[in-house]
Order: structure tokens, then C-alpha cells, then sequence
């Protein structure tokens, strides 16, 4: 509990000295944890599937052994099986860190609009959280996810037909989970907490959120 007050109490004073930098560097630092939860996760998945394929490990242990012999030129040499885990791909956890960081001013000027024009009072609070959640889920959510396609994509090198391809095949489905998640989420945010903590704890439930788009890009490419 200690060094949690210590984290709050030292956010809290870079906060109140340099707003915007201190939420882009945080959300930075989330959208690198969330990636890289994702490629763990993609790795264990695709260790399963090989440990679980008894054929394609047999072939592998084939290909070593006559290796070792030198029946094969290096030059001649096949990966030893398709199902090996990736390595972990440090562009793509610099892509997500990016993200995070050119989108939170971003995130940062809507927040501070959702609280100029909804206020909430102890007199007023349920409706105008409510009013909050409705125009960030209407307007800001369906931009936002635009952006991170789009972003993703042209970062990974993709033009025009990729950005198109990727919005066709996983635009609408990821738009309907945010739609599952979110609004509860933003509720609970609006209403019970404060303003400079609503983006970072935003990122922090985000890490699961940004795991299920991390899985759901990379499934895109696959």
C-alpha cells in the first residue's frame, strides 16, 4: 500500500506539472504491457499447438539428426516445424507504445470536454455520467478503433487496399465488443473517478482491451 500511495502521490505532482506528457508516457508504458501480455499469450497458444502435434515433432527430430550427419547444405535447411512459437516482435510492442503515446493528447482534449460540458455535481451525477458515456461511446469509440487500424496498418507497412482489408475484415467485430465492454467501463469512470486518474485507469482496464485488438490485429495478418 505504501509504494501504491508513493505512485499516486508522484503521478499525481507530474500531473498537476506537465498533464499531457505525463498521460502519454503512461499510456505508453500500458500499451507495451498490454502487447506484450498478447505476444506471451500468442506464443503459449502456439506452443500447444505444437506440443499437441506429435507428427510435426517427429519430423523436426528427423531433420536434426540428419542435419548432424550432413546430409543437408546449410543452404538447403527448412525451418524445423511451422507451429514454433514467433520471437518476440519488438516492433510490434514499439507500434503499440506509439499508439499509446500519439493518441493521449488526443484522449486527453475529449476527457477534458466530456467534463466541461457534462459536470457532475452531488446534486447531478448519474445523468450527466450517463450523457458522458453516450457521447464517448457514439462518437469518440467508433473513431477511435478507426484510428488504431488505420494506425497499425500504415505502420506496418500496408497502403490503402490493407487499411481497407483490415477494416473490412475486423472493424465491425471489434466495434461490437468495445460495445460490450466499454459503456459499463466509461460508467463507473465518469461517475466515481477523478479526472486526472479517468484516462489512466481507462488504460489500465484498456490493457485487456488492447490484448484482445493486439490478438485480433496480428490474427488479421496471420
Amino acid at each position: 500500500m505504501a509504494i501504491t500511495s508513493r505512485l499516486i502521490a508522484k503521478f499525481n505532482s507530474y500531473y498537476a506539472d506537465k498533464p499531457v506528457l505525463t498521460i502519454m508516457i503512461t499510456n505508453a508504458v500500458l500499451g507495451g504491457i498490454a502487447d506484450t501480455v498478447a505476444q506471451t499469450l500468442t506464443a503459449f497458444r502456439q506452443k500447444q499447438l505444437r506440443d499437441h502435434s506429435g507428427k510435426d515433432d517427429f519430423v523436426s527430430i528427423e531433420i536434426q539428426e540428419m542435419d548432424k550427419r550432413g546430409l543437408f547444405p546449410a543452404s538447403e535447411l527448412i525451418p524445423l516445424s511451422k507451429n514454433l512459437p514467433p520471437p518476440f516482435d519488438f516492433e510490434r510492442l514499439t507500434r503499440f507504445m506509439a499508439y499509446g503515446f500519439l493518441m493521449s493528447p488526443v484522449q486527453y482534449k475529449w476527457y477534458s470536454f466530456l467534463n466541461r460540458s457534462f459536470p457532475i455535481t452531488k446534486q447531478s451525477g448519474t445523468a450527466p455520467a450517463l450523457k458522458r458515456v453516450a457521447f464517448d461511446q457514439l462518437m469518440f469509440a467508433p473513431i477511435g478503433l478507426a484510428c488504431f487500424f488505420t494506425f497499425m496498418t500504415v505502420a506496418e507497412g500496408g497502403g490503402r487496399r490493407a487499411v481497407g482489408r483490415k477494416f473490412q475484415d475486423v472493424y465491425l467485430p471489434a466495434l461490437k465488443a468495445n460495445f460490450m465492454l466499454w459503456p459499463a467501463v466509461q460508467i463507473l469512470n465518469f461517475r466515481v473517478i477523478p479526472l486526472q486518474f479517468q484516462i489512466p485507469f481507462v488504460s489500465t482496464v484498456g490493457i485487456a482491451w488492447t490484448v484482445f485488438l493486439s490478438l485480433t490485429n496480428s490474427a488479421d495478418e496471420a
